[in-house]
């Protein structure tokens, strides 16, 4: 009977394995394969993921897949082993990993001459490298003899054999190597702003690394803040994660988050202590300040200021001269190119837009029959009309035309 018993309850034991493994193959997701025109290799990552929406129209899933950015492991079904190798984790565009993510010659680090070195312009920008702060706070505290960038939150080389600045490479910032305790201070507490920190906790600092720290917007309040998008559409709560919260106490060298609740888009553009116009607060960032003063031109500078020239007059002109334009010829202008991305207006071939004084389209604005001008928001879509100061009372000097000028007639009383 024993023996009996224990073949029978092999039996049983055998049949239960069987109908385990019967029902698991039963379960298991057949694959979904997807072969990207640009790899010509078949990847698995849609079996799980066919949910996610298109990352931008410039980037279609049929073209690109998943795996020329991501990383991971393309035949993989099992969830750990597909996401073991991605790059980034769920954000391939951190500056530590970009290069491999998105760079190529066809990509985002091509040659200057055909504006697609994306990724040299990122890395030697003042958003990413903090040059202006280090800079600010070593003079300031007599670690160097000038406010000329020494040092950046990494090293990083001017790849471009000219270079505007003159200054074709920086060291690492190393707070330890410094002596005196404030700027040791300042490496410590104050290093959160630049695009490769992660941001502090909360909603109002929610915005991701690298590239997407201002292409993706919109992830907080998400778990691990994945959103799967890219956009140029980039409203001014964005920026607001870092240029908006607060202030630093150079004395106690903390940040100091902002104490004030705004309950409206007038007093959450802005800090009660700053000075502007209507239309600054309107509009959103990104319709004043241009693409190369936001990514920057591939030049190492010193500070911000440097890379800013969008003024007042780039748009309305001076008392005695109309602002810069330029009419589209041909369908390969830039400005058409950049129109396409993010598709606010309908621009096309013998449209007159304004430019800035270094030829940069202002593409989402277009000089109208009548003298006057439109813009439209390339956050909002909101379409505005204005008018040249040519031709009107203003009084101000046609030689004194800072936008800080302007304030002293225009500025907002709050």
């Amino acid at each position: 009977m024993t023996i009996r018993r224990t073949i029978a309850l092999a039996s049983l034991l055998f049949l239960a394995a069987l109908l385990a493994a019967w029902w698991s193959d039963d379960r298991r997701t057949d694959p979904v394969g997807l072969t990207p025109s640009l790899t010509g290799q078949v990847e698995y990552c849609t079996t799980c993921h066919a949910d996610l929406p298109e990352i931008s129209p410039s980037h279609p899933v049929e073209t690109f897949g998943c795996v020329i950015c991501h990383g991971g492991e393309r035949l993989a079904l099992d969830a750990d082993l597909a996401h073991s190798t991605l790059r980034g984790g769920a954000n391939p565009s951190d500056l530590a990993v970009v290069e491999q993510s998105c760079g190529g010659a066809e990509c985002h680090s091509g040659s200057p001459d055909d504006d697609s070195d994306h990724i040299q312009r990122v890395m030697t920008s003042v958003q990413a490298t903090y040059t202006g702060a280090i800079a600010s706070i070593r003079y300031t505290f007599g670690a160097q003899p000038d406010l000329t960038a020494h040092a950046g939150v990494y090293a990083v080389a001017d790849e471009v054999i000219t270079s505007e600045t003159g200054l074709f490479a920086i060291d690492a910032f190393d707070p330890a190597a410094e002596t005196n305790p404030f700027v040791q201070a300042f490496g410590e507490r104050c290093l959160t702003c630049h695009l490769s920190a992660d941001p502090p906790e909360g909603d109002a600092y929610a915005r991701l690394t690298g590239c997407a720290a201002c292409h993706t917007p919109g992830i907080e309040g998400m778990e691990n803040g994945q959103v799967h998008r890219l956009t140029t559409a980039i409203p001014y709560t964005q920026c607001n994660t870092c240029h908006n919260r607060g202030n630093y106490d150079l004395r106690a060298m903390e940040f100091v988050e902002r104490t004030d609740t705004p309950t409206d888009r007038l007093h959450d553009y802005y800090q009660p202590i700053a000075e502007f116009t209507q239309c600054e607060y309107t509009l959103d960032c990104i319709d004043c300040h241009t693409r190369v003063e936001s990514m920057g031109d591939g030049d190492i500078h010193s500070n911000q200021a440097e890379i800013e020239y969008v003024q007042c007059k780039t748009c309305h002109g001076t008392p005695d001269e109309l602002p810069l334009t330029h009419t589209i010829t041909g369908e390969d202008d830039l400005a058409l190119k950049l129109a396409f991305l993010n598709p606010v207006t309908d621009l096309r071939v013998g449209d007159t837009i304004l430019v800035t004084e270094q030829g940069e389209p202002l593409w989402n604005t277009r000089v109208m029959p009548d003298g006057t001008y439109t813009l439209v928001g390339k956050a909002t879509g909101q379409t505005f009309t204005f008018n040249p100061v040519m031709g009107t009372a203003c009084q101000q000097d046609p030689a004194n035309q800072l936008s800080a000028s302007c304030h002293a007639c225009h500025a907002v009383e709050r």
